[in-house]
């Protein structure tokens, strides 16, 4: 048993009959889930006290939210609608829903959460699936995740996807700063609105990359993704104004979406070392030199070619320099070896 099971086992040690008494109506597992939320809340901010970011002594519990286990809630997907356990029995809820919802009908149910948002509920429910992923082959589509563009392909076929995230970044970045410099009685709304419209704006792009990435994997029939190892890519810079793009720049974002999809695909997913493959020709080995905006040039072989195609090729290269030994890839510590893979997903209703 880990340390937060223990403690979430004697949170309901010590308040399980308390509760019990005091709500006699409810459901008992109303009071295992509060526990839970209640151990996942407290774990939340004692990471934020020891970053220094908290900003109370205590942790407080402000929004409208109900945690549902497997026994609190069933969905009917036949005439989309939920049964909710209460007090009073159970009540049935119908569900607003999409095409992009009947995907999920045939996916592993877990724990769900209602919440409520001014005069609406939603029912925000985690899904699982166990995915078979393809056996690995030699042939593997490599990702190279820039501010403004990414480059995805083979060494035959690159492909360059303009996604203005910089701009549209650094945009919302001076409307706040010059909303922030003249302080007035709308400001944290409006400050609100600007943050969730380039939140939005963000993710049609990142899911649309995403989606055109599997897509044109599975035409050249490929096992793999290789997507860049970049846990250094937050070492502080000496300019200011790049430690502030970095900071905007959302690529672990990305990759995370370019990850599920993949693997919800059937592809395997590889995390290669970003090391050198920007700066070494992919032909000769040779160190290139700038020559200009963006692309490089090598003093040995003569190799003139954009750096992010460069990039590319070097991910395939390595990748498939790995190929044969025992060990894989070099990948984030988080990341789990397994022959399925479990993906979840929490789409609102």
């Amino acid at each position: 048993m880990g340390k937060e099971d223990y403690k979430l086992q004697k949170l309901k040690a010590e308040k399980y009959n308390e509760l019990r008494m005091k709500y006699q109506s409810l459901p008992s597992h109303y009071i295992y889930t509060a526990c839970q939320m209640a151990c996942s809340i407290y774990r939340s901010f004692r990471k934020l006290k020891r970053r220094r970011l908290a900003k109370a002594e205590k942790p407080f519990f402000k929004r409208q939210v109900v945690m549902l286990d497997d026994h609190l809630f069933r969905v009917d997907f036949e005439n989309w609608e939920t049964s909710i356990a209460t007090e009073s029995g159970r009540i049935k809820l119908k569900l607003l829903h999409g095409t992009y919802h009947e995907k999920l009908e045939d996916m592993r149910i877990g724990q769900a959460w209602l919440v409520k948002r001014e005069n609406s509920l939603y029912l925000k429910i985690v899904f699982s699936k166990i995915i078979e992923l393809m056996e690995p082959n030699n042939k593997a589509v490599a990702v190279d995740i820039n501010e403004n563009n990414i480059v995805s392909g083979s060494e035959k076929n690159i492909t360059n996807i303009k996604t203005r995230e910089r701009i549209i970044r650094t945009t919302y970045f001076i409307k706040r700063r010059k909303l922030q410099s003249n302080p007035r009685l709308n400001e944290k709304p409006l400050l609100a609105k600007y943050k969730s419209r380039e939140q939005r704006r963000i993710n049609i792009i990142y899911h649309e990359i995403a989606n055109q990435i599997i897509t044109e994997a599975k035409k050249v029939a490929v096992s793999t993704i290789l997507l860049k190892n970049l846990s250094n890519m937050m070492r502080k810079r000496s300019s200011k104004a790049l430690n502030g793009r970095l900071s905007r720049w959302s690529f672990r974002k990305l990759q995370n979406i370019i990850d599920y999809k993949a693997k919800l695909a059937g592809l395997n997913v590889k995390y290669v070392d970003a090391k050198d493959t920007s700066s070494l020709c992919p032909i000769c080995r040779g160190k290139l030199s700038p020559n200009e905006y963006r692309l490089m040039i090598c003093p040995k072989c003569g190799l003139e070619e954009d750096r992010d195609v460069i990039a590319v090729k070097n991910l395939l290269h390595k990748y498939r320099g790995m190929w044969g030994f025992i060990r894989s890839p070099r990948k984030p510590s988080h990341e789990k070896r397994r022959e399925g893979m479990k993906v979840n997903t929490r789409p609102e209703r």
